[in-house]
């Protein structure tokens, strides 16, 4: 972080979406290309200057500042967008660009029933996550082509609609929440279990995705039982971050990872949270995620059989394949479970056939029943599908033990 471009880059994952919700709220929704234009030639140009001139004291009022002063200058010299001057000038005040409900409502506005569901997904990982298109793709499972089109397509939505950035009225809020619901998980998970690049997490976007869901429970409207759920269950998970990887960076097993080096606050802070998303009648496919999270974090070993019973909760709730690979891992553990969980997986691999982690727990799987030919096959697969450098070396190191296995 004492270098000028970490300081950047620290910038750009946790502030960048902040500065771009107070410029919109400014420009308007139908300018949000001016104000993520703005936020970029700012982030630039703090990387031209800072080396040479160090980093001000205050990197985020700097980075306001600027974006704010550069939307200024497109606003001045195009004779449109001058109605919108004295909007700007009222941002003078503002020190570094915070406004937290301007990032609650835009994330709301991004996931208006409108738009598509996938393109709720790309826009508000984009504009208010600060994702790439290459990682937005990768999170979606999909093409960067088409990550492209639908934001082009959400972004001329925005223009045309009018739609002003506002809290939507109660009969709209509940499903705009569970769209942005689903988008933090999407960029929690893409922290936790990096699909691209040179390191297997990304703390920084857990983080982000845990700030931005207690964004949603500071605001009473927003406090609900499943956002509650969600946000435990990210410091469930998020608990175990200092410990998935060894020194050299390669990933570590939830069996071979050192639990004293879990964040046991974040422990106590996600489990006090989830009893509290418990109090009522609501039970959503979040709460069943973060009790499954509380089995792998109160027990080792965990008890698996009651996992299997929480993945059938999670398939009548929420169906969906990957749910399905997560129970068959599951059933994986259970005595006499082995067989049945490699024939769980067979079945659903038509249905993730980019997914990397389904041939590689196949391998692990089929090295475990004693047959590390039909192993190394699958590992092979995984190996030909995208993946992050640090998984690329486990899957490479597992590939070379099936060799050795007799």
């Amino acid at each position: 972080m004492s270098r000028p471009a970490g300081v950047v880059e620290h910038l750009f994952r946790h502030s960048a979406g902040r500065i771009v919700a107070t410029l919109a709220r400014a420009l308007g929704p139908e300018r949000l290309d001016l104000a993520e234009e703005a936020v970029a030639d700012a982030l630039e140009q703090a990387l031209r200057t800072w080396p040479q001139c160090g980093v001000p004291d205050n990197p985020q009022g700097w980075l306001f500042r600027a974006a704010r002063n550069r939307a200024m200058d497109v606003v001045r010299r195009e004779r449109t967008l001058r109605t919108l001057l004295p909007r700007l000038v009222e941002l003078d005040g503002r020190e570094d660009g915070r406004g937290t409900d301007d990032e609650l409502v835009l994330m709301l506005l991004c996931c208006h029933p409108a738009l598509p569901t996938v393109s709720q997904v790309a826009l508000t990982l984009k504009t208010v996550g600060g994702l790439g298109v290459n990682e937005i793709a990768a999170a979606l499972l999909t093409k960067p082509a088409t990550v492209a089109q639908r934001l082009v397509r959400a972004k001329k939505w925005l223009r045309d609609s009018g739609k002003p950035l506002s809290l939507p009225g109660p009969d709209a809020l509940e499903s705009r929440v569970d769209s942005v619901l689903a988008v933090l998980y999407l960029l929690f998970n893409e922290g936790y279990d990096a699909t691209t690049g040179e390191v297997a997490v990304r703390g920084e976007l857990c983080g982000e995705a845990i700030r931005l869901g207690r964004l949603l429970l500071a605001e009473p409207k927003t406090d609900l039982p499943r956002v509650q759920a969600l946000v435990a269950l990210m410091l469930l998970q998020g608990s175990r971050l200092p410990a998935r990887v060894d020194r050299e960076g390669d990933l570590l097993l939830l069996d071979e990872q050192d639990r004293d080096r879990w964040d046991h606050a974040m422990i106590a802070e996600g489990t006090r949270l989830f009893e509290r998303a418990c109090t009522g009648p609501e039970m959503s496919a979040y709460h069943v995620e973060a009790a499954i999270a509380l089995c792998h974090g109160t027990a080792s070993p965990p008890d698996w059989r009651r996992i299997v019973g929480l993945y059938d909760d999670l398939l009548a709730l929420r169906p969906s394949p990957v749910a399905r690979l997560n129970r068959a891992i599951a059933l994986s553990m259970v005595d006499g479970g082995l067989g049945s969980a490699i024939a769980e997986l067979e079945a659903i691999e038509a249905d993730l056939p980019d997914y990397t982690l389904l041939p590689a727990v196949l391998g692990a799987l089929w090295l475990r029943a004693g047959d590390p030919a039909r192993a190394a096959e699958h590992y092979r697969r995984a190996l030909a599908l995208p993946c992050s450098e640090p998984q690329r070396r486990f899957l490479a190191r597992r590939l070379t033990a099936c060799s050795t296995t007799p």
